[in-house]
């Protein structure tokens, strides 16, 4: 299972299940232990990680309105690899 990363916009204060309800998530959709991270708290913006196939279903692809009938993310699906040091430490 490749995972994504979508961000959202959610009202103060934010939850994980806030915004797995906002976006219409199951709990087995959702990195549970990754959180909901802030990524600019003053815009009320925030990251999750989801599963390919969620990512793909409520990422905001620019086609169409948001919410309606298909709730989407402000963004995403990015990706998500792995960070690791590249060469030797100096």
């Amino acid at each position: 299972m490749a995972d994504v990363l979508i961000t959202v916009r959610l009202p103060a204060p934010a939850t994980l299940e806030s915004a797995m309800r906002h976006l219409d998530l199951a709990e087995d959709e959702v990195d549970t232990a990754y959180g909901l991270v802030p990524v600019d708290p003053r815009r009320n913006l925030y990251v999750l990680r989801v599963t390919e196939s969620a990512g793909r279903r409520v990422g905001d692809t620019g086609a169409g309105p948001r919410g309606g009938d298909h709730p989407r993310a402000d963004g995403g699906p990015y990706s998500d690899p792995p960070i690791e040091p590249y060469g030797p430490p100096r």
